[in-house]
């Protein structure tokens, strides 16, 4: 891509506070942001092959509220990411990455999060800092397991499909605001799957098809007319 399309891109963006460049094989975030820093609210460079995220520049968009860098090379996030305390929304979707910066649980406007298609292997902990997480996406990851952490995430939809989950905690009833939980095409077999999702919890849609059960024996369970209950409220609410 030349030089002079670049300007182009960056004078517009200085006005416009949108700065969006996909589908163009750039290898490497664009220096000339910098000039930007101060009034860019969104960043777009999805589709490209950025293998990383430059530190001293990442973190000065401090107005920033929208950052995609789906279908990239990512591999690893600098900390300097976790200055970005405006960010509210942040998709790595279909990257390289198997963790996420410990200083993570700093970005702390963050209400949406997408981390399809990279390579977690577990629930990275640093989520549950995050209070105003809406929504979280980890469908299509290495993850195993969900620990008993997870009762302290704050999400309102969580979606896990598609990753190797075989064992949940009990503790995922315990998520104050969690009412859509999306489990499909994993590993669960029906007497991993804790009855308190059906009988004690806030979830009033599961998603557990794919899994090494029938979805009659779940209608089965203790606890269901209860989840049916919280099921069709919502549907109504939203009908």
């Amino acid at each position: 891509m030349g030089n002079s399309a670049l300007r182009a891109h960056v004078e517009t963006a200085q006005k416009t506070g949108v700065f969006q460049l996909k589908d163009r094989g750039l290898t490497e975030f664009p220096a000339e942001l910098q000039k930007l820093t101060s009034n860019l609210r969104t960043i777009d460079l999805s589709n490209n092959k950025i293998e990383n995220l430059p530190p001293l520049l990442i973190g000065k968009f401090t107005l920033l509220k929208s950052l995609s860098l789906n279908s990239n090379k990512l591999t690893v996030l600098p900390d300097e990411l976790c200055n970005l305390k405006k960010l509210e929304t942040l998709s790595l979707n279909n990257n390289l990455l198997r963790e996420l910066p410990a200083t993570f649980g700093q970005l702390s406007a963050l209400k949406t999060l997408s981390l399809s298609g990279n390579q977690l292997g577990a629930l990275p902990p640093q989520l549950c800092s995050l209070r105003h997480l809406d929504v979280m996406d980890l469908s299509k990851n290495r993850i195993r397991s969900i620990p008993d952490l997870v009762g302290e995430l704050q999400v309102i939809e969580l979606n896990l499909n598609q990753n190797q989950i075989s064992q949940i905690s009990v503790k995922i009833s315990c998520c104050p605001r969690l009412k859509v939980l999306r489990l499909e095409e994993n590993c669960l077999e029906l007497s991993m799957l804790p009855q308190s999702i059906l009988s004690d919890s806030q979830i009033c849609l599961l998603a557990v098809e794919g899994n090494l059960f029938e979805i009659k024996k779940l209608r089965e369970l203790e606890g269901y007319d209860k989840y049916m209950e919280r099921f069709t409220a919502t549907k109504k609410k939203f009908a």
